[in-house]
């Protein structure tokens, strides 16, 4: 049973940059289609960057694009996401979510925008930017 456990949030200033991660237990991440979540206050979550199992594919949210990296570690049994150029917009919960399978059924555009599609969640991380 997949495990996804969160770290690597905080503060952060406008322009800084974290590293957030995402390290599984109990199966190999390496064989997941993996997403970024965030929730901002207010308002519903939403898919800001997917990898696909084989890194074949990666996506970033238009808002996003340019500024965050997805990428695997496979030794860590970890995905991590990468943020440069933090905005106070990008203040919110971050979470990561895992499922098996997926681009068998969506392409990685479609995982990130249907958050239903994945199984299995992180408890998340809170990533705050401000001065």
């Amino acid at each position: 049973h997949l495990q996804l456990v969160e770290a690597g949030g905080g503060l952060a200033q406008p322009g800084g940059s974290l590293r957030l991660s995402c390290t599984a237990s109990g199966d190999t991440l390496e064989s997941f289609d993996v997403g970024w979540f965030r929730q901002i206050p207010g308002k519903e979550r939403e898919g800001i960057s997917c990898i696909s199992r084989n890194t074949d594919f990666k996506y970033y949210t238009d808002s996003v694009n340019g500024r965050f990296t997805i990428s695997r570690d496979n030794a860590r049994n970890t995905v991590f996401l990468h943020m440069d150029q933090l905005k106070p917009e990008d203040t919110a919960d971050y979470y990561c979510a895992a499922e098996l399978g997926l681009a068998r059924i969506a392409t990685i555009q479609e995982m990130c925008a249907h958050e239903g599609l994945f199984g299995f969640w992180g408890q998340g991380t809170q990533v705050t930017v401000s001065s």
